[in-house]
This record gives structure tokens, sequence and C-alpha cells, in this order.
């Protein structure tokens, strides 16, 4: 079944010209180096400069030994990247617009203790010709407008650090240098290695909340806000893309068969669709049989939405949960990767 546990929040609110700050509780097992945490900072000074401290400290490099693992990046990235992003939330009597600051903690996914094991999932499952699926399994409890839903932008992470960690690290030993890059239903990060930027060719998304997007900075190729349950259509031309990436968000999607047929369209042939999944989600949006399965049985299903949305092959699933010193919980983290004919 799928967790509803909070989502990791790690962000505080600082009023436009005030020095005051309103620290929002860490609801997740996340756990926040001595250098960075914010339970420790007393000033918004001290804690933009955490920083740096981060830096300084971040000298681990995570290298598998073993070839079933997943290398990190060679470079000697920092663990955690803090900085302030302004949001407008009003204007004044006289026009003026009314900001607020928001520090962030950006995953680099780089830096950490954690190993990255990658396990294949075998796909068993023989669907029909025809789609078994029936209108209620697409049923969400709350079927409101989305652009409801994430009207306020949700700067936080939907997954823990051990699982964006993980996710990370298979994009850099999975797309090939010069790719050019969709990333769907996408918000303030992607969770792309620090470099792909600059290794990469074009890096674009689509996403519900284009504030979220706009603070997206590894969108190279900028973005275009679109909410996929109301036209499934992607904004974007045939054969425009390498690679699309998907990430813990296919629970979400009333009509994913029409979505994975967009995917096919812009990717070009020989591209690779990235889909993954975790078992979390906010389970007023996610459909109906979704909640109902557990997470071996949704991988079968995004096999199932592969096969129905056709021209993919090479459909291959695998379980990339990342592991930890003390062999603590973690959240699970699976990939579910297709080929366009």
């Amino acid at each position: 079944m799928a967790s509803f546990r909070p989502y990791t929040a790690v962000l505080c609110l600082l009023a436009a010209g005030s020095r005051n700050k309103l620290v929002l509780p860490v609801t997740s097992a996340l756990q926040l180096s001595a250098q960075g945490s914010l339970g420790g900072v007393s000033s918004r000074s001290k804690f933009l400069s955490s920083s740096a401290a981060a830096f300084l400290a971040s000298t681990t490099i995570v290298m598998g030994s073993d070839p079933e693992k997943c290398e990190a990046s060679p470079t000697i990235n920092p663990r955690y990247i803090d900085k302030e992003l302004e949001m407008k939330y009003g204007e004044d009597k006289n026009g003026n617009p009314r900001t607020r600051g928001v520090l962030v903690r950006r995953l680099t996914g780089d830096s950490t203790p954690f190993e990255f094991p990658v396990k294949p999932v075998r796909l068993v499952q023989e669907w029909p010709e025809e789609p078994p699926f029936k209108p209620e399994d697409f049923f969400r409890s709350d079927g409101n407008d989305d652009g409801i839903f994430y009207t306020v932008p949700k700067l936080v992470y939907h997954i823990d650090e051990p699982a964006v960690s993980s996710l990370t690290q298979y994009y850099r030993n999975n797309i090939k240098k010069g790719s050019d890059i969709l990333d769907i239903c996408s918000s303030w990060v992607s969770h792309y290695p620090l470099e792909f930027p600059e290794t990469m060719g074009k890096i674009c998304a689509t996403g519900i909340n284009p504030l979220e997007l706009s603070f997206n900075d590894q969108l190279t190729g900028g973005f275009k806000a679109a909410d996929l349950n109301v036209d499934p259509k992607l904004p974007y031309d045939d054969n425009s893309f390498d690679v699309v990436t998907c990430v813990v968000s296919i629970d979400y999607l009333i009509d994913p068969i029409a979505i994975l047929k967009e995917v096919n369209r812009v990717l070009r042939p020989g591209g690779k669709v990235l889909i993954s999944q975790s078992n979390r989600c906010f389970p007023s949006k996610a459909i109906a049989m979704w909640l109902n399965m557990n997470d071996r049985q949704h991988l079968e299903l995004i096999n199932g939405y592969l096969k129905y949305a056709g021209g993919f092959g090479d459909v291959q699933a695998f379980d990339i949960t990342a592991t930890l010193p003390d062999k603590g919980y973690r959240d699970p983290m699976f990939i579910v990767q297709a080929i366009k004919k």
C-alpha cells in the first residue's frame, strides 16, 4: 500500500525587509548535517552561511566497488545547497509588489554515506490485448481542479534524502551526455545531477505550478506550465527529446496511457522514458487502483500502461533503493524504463 507519511519540508519563511523567520517543522526522517541543521540556525545570515560550511565539510565521495552498484560522481559536490527564493504574494495599496523570502535546502544527491545498489525486478504479469481498466480505477477522492490543490507552491521533497540520492545517481549513470531531456509533472527540483545543465543538451519541463517551475535552476530549455489531467497533450514537437523523466507522479494521472503516447511522440527513435516511483503520495490525488496496490504491483501497472500506449520496447524495472550505513528505514525507490521503437 502507498504510505501517507508527511512530506519532507526543509525551509523557512522570512518577511520582506525583516530578519525574523518562521521555521517550518521537519517531519521526515531526513537527517541534516550538523553544519546545515535548521534547528541550530539563529539568524538569517547564519542560515545562508551554513551552505558554505556544508560545502567545506562535504568531502566524502561514495564510490561503489560492486559493478552492480551505481557510482557517484568523481567530483566533490556539496551534500546540500541552501539558498533564498523570493515569492510575490500580493501588492500593497499603491500597487507595489509584496514579497516573501523562502529559504530552501536543495539535496544534491552527492557526498552522502549511502550506497546505491541497482537490482533488476522481473515483470511477470501478462496483460490482455485490450486495457482491462474501469473508469472507477482512475477515481480520486479529491476530483477537484488540480490547479487549486497546487496553487500554493510546495517547495518540499516528496521522498527522503536516500531516495533522492539514489535517483540522482541513477540518472548520472543512465542518461548519456548531450541528451535533450524533458521532465514531466515537474516542480522546483528535477533531481538531476548538478553537472547536467553543462553536460546535457536542453533540459525542459512541464508541470502545473509555473512559480515552482521558475525556481528550477536546471531547466536550461525553459518550462511550459501544463495540467496533464486537463489536457494530456505535451506542448512539444515530435521527436524533440532523447529522454523523458517522470518522478513519483504517474500515480496522479487519470489518463496515463494517453500521456505515455505523448511521451512516445516527443521522444526520438531510440529515446528512453524513465518513470520513477516510491510508496509516498498525496492520497486524495492518487488514483483508486494505485492506493490498493503494493510496490511490486505498481511496477507491473506501469508496464501495462507502456504496453497499451504502444511504441515502446525493452521495458525493464529496477529496485534502486539506497542502503544506509545503519541499515535504517529509507523510502523505497523504483525505476521502470522503456525505449521508443
